[in-house]
């Protein structure tokens, strides 16, 4: 019989409320037991929207300094970590490329953790949260290698489902502050390293 995991708060991004990541792996870690070997694109993104480009005329575009640069690629990284993460967990898929493509350190253990725990527990999720990332820090300002940011994530209508169809429990989604680090990786990538998400109703 596979090895299962207690739920707890398994509404999904509750279960990861007044942490920072290493502690959510704690958890993970401690609530599951097995019987063999656990494995372990912005914001809302403005979008051209279809528009279509005159061939006549070129456009430059504007200047950007390394700070506005660095801001802008740290929240593609994780706006497209949380859509990797919302699409992994339709199918409870914690071996997704595209979760080490936007993740990594702690940030990435807890997510593919998650989604394992979730596995093992026969539990998957519908839909996707809602983000609205805003740049706090970078830093160096003339090289950024690091950028912190704020987000004020809805997840009302990401929910976790049993194999039945019904609700994991009666927790309702809701908007949560997430601070995340995103940092510079040596092969000019930008990866989210580690996050905290509060308490329901905390933005």
């Amino acid at each position: 019989m596979a090895p299962r995991c207690t739920p707890g708060r398994y509404r999904r991004m509750g279960w990861l409320a007044s942490g920072l990541l290493y502690v959510a792996v704690a958890v993970v870690v401690v609530s599951c037991s097995s019987g063999g070997d656990s494995e372990p694109s912005p914001g809302p993104v403005a979008s051209t929207g279809g528009a279509r480009s005159s061939p006549a005329t070129s456009v430059s575009p504007s200047p950007t300094s390394p700070a506005d640069a660095a801001g802008q690629r740290a929240i593609a990284a994780y706006v497209g970590l949380w859509k990797a993460m919302a699409e992994a967990s339709h199918t409870s898929n914690w071996q997704s490329p595209d979760l080490v493509r936007y993740a990594s350190g702690s940030a990435l253990q807890v997510l593919s953790g998650s989604l394992y725990a979730d596995h093992l527990n026969g539990f998957v999720s519908r839909g996707e949260p809602v983000l609205h990332p805003q740049v706090t820090s970078v830093s160096p300002s003339e090289a950024p290698t690091t950028v912190m940011l704020s987000d004020c994530a809805d997840s009302t209508n990401w929910l976790q489902y049993r194999t039945d169809g019904t609700l994991v429990d009666d927790e309702p989604g809701g908007r949560r502050l997430v601070t995340s680090e995103v940092r510079l990786h040596e092969d000019g990538s930008w990866r989210v390293t580690r996050f905290a998400v509060e308490d329901l109703g905390s933005c």
